[in-house]
């Protein structure tokens, strides 16, 4: 991480107001990140974002109902994982940047990294033909239907099992995307079912998206996963839970609600679409994102790869001009889907497969944790009758 991103002791203490003890009791209790200080090993650095969040906690109602209501919308984090966390303004799975990731990895070997494999390629077992469907967004869901209707309980399984049944799945599901069963580079598979053929800039294009979206910390979709993996169901239940989430109008169908914006660009010319948006006070879908006030790097990572088509580049200018807002990883999906003409539906099948290899790592992790996700109400009805 930066070097800005660390502060010495003196600056966490006066941020924090407390002494020397205090600071080392947040640290013991694994409240703050220290690590040694790279210009003077004999010192110490603490993470910046763990006293800004603690001194943020220090200010707020300490009402345990409070703090939990904060933690649900974009508020601190609710429970520890070892496999993304955006930091600096950056994306990392496991401490590797994606984005650089993104320049020569494929979303199989991302995926192993995401539920902390060795990296070595596994044997996949073999797998039906997926079901008839008009759409690619209901033969995933049927892939993953099928499949969490009979697979076993992933509580308990053995590790090597369950990391078969991991690669298993994520093929499933990119069978059922691309209408056929396939081998080689998932990448690739898709490529060519949507015509573009594997190994050319097209296919390339595909890999860099997949590889960018596959996860992104504790996301609604991951967190879905999660909650049923904590109740022990199997891993295609709780990929099955996380795709449901995401076809949210918040999530990954925002796509629909970019191609809508772009639409009354196109028609009325983008600085009166965004000047009646934001006259009638909403959204313009596509821009900005809370994690990244400087703009998405995986926005400006994928849209340096290929030439949009003049409406969204238009759209994407004015919009920066108007509100400095930057475009995030959605804008830049279906950007990249135009460009390569692909389905409408594209982009939110890209974001589903990629996505799928996140939700089965965080699975894995939530199983091995033994702890079952199960918050407590804050009820807000009518009184209690009681007899």
């Amino acid at each position: 991480m930066p070097l800005q991103d660390w502060i010495v002791a003196e600056e966490a203490r006066e941020r924090l107001g407390v002494r020397p003890q205090t600071l080392y009791a947040y640290v013991s209790r694994g409240r703050v990140q220290v690590r040694p200080d790279p210009r003077d090993p004999r010192r110490s650095l603490y993470r910046a974002a763990d006293i800004s969040a603690l001194t943020q906690r220090k200010s707020r109602s300490r009402k345990v109902s409070d703090v939990a209501a904060g933690a649900i919308s974009w508020g601190e984090p609710v429970l520890a994982s070892e496999i993304t966390t955006v930091a600096g303004g950056r994306l990392f799975y496991r401490g590797r940047d994606a984005i650089k990731l993104a320049e020569t990895e494929t979303l199989e070997s991302v995926a192993r990294l995401l539920r902390g494999g060795h990296g070595a390629a596994l044997k996949r077992t073999d797998r039906p033909r997926p079901l008839p469907a008009p759409d690619m967004r209901t033969r995933g869901f049927l892939a993953l239907a099928a499949r969490a209707g009979v697979d076993p309980p992933a509580r308990g399984r053995n590790p090597l099992g369950l990391a078969v049944e991991a690669a298993t799945l994520l093929d499933v599901l990119t069978d059922a995307i691309a209408g056929e069963v396939g081998g080689g580079a998932i990448h690739n598979r898709l490529a060519f079912a949507w015509g573009l053929g594997p190994g050319g800039p097209g296919a390339d294009l595909i890999r860099r998206c997949l590889v960018l979206v596959a996860d992104h910390e504790l996301n609604p979709s991951a967190f879905a996963a999660r909650v049923a993996a904590s109740t022990g169901a199997s891993l295609s239940a709780s990929a099955l839970a996380g795709l449901a989430t995401l076809t949210g109008p918040r999530h990954g169908m925002a796509t629909g609600a970019i191609r809508t914006f772009a639409g009354e660009a196109a028609q009325l010319g983008p600085t009166q679409a965004i000047r009646n948006r934001l006259t009638e006070d909403r959204a313009l879908p596509g821009f900005g994102h809370p994690l990244y006030p400087d703009g998405d790097p995986r926005a400006r990572a994928l849209l340096d790869r290929f030439t949009a088509t003049p409406d969204l580049a238009a759209l994407s200018e004015a919009v920066q001009r108007t509100t400095g807002l930057a475009p995030n990883v959605d804008f830049a999906l279906v950007a990249a889907c135009e460009a390569l003409r692909l389905a409408e539906d594209a982009p939110f099948a890209l974001f589903a497969v990629a996505r799928c290899a996140g939700w089965i790592a965080h699975a894995i992790e939530q199983g091995q944790s033994d702890a079952q996700i199960r918050p407590r109400a804050r009820y807000v009805g009518p009184e209690p009758e009681f007899g």
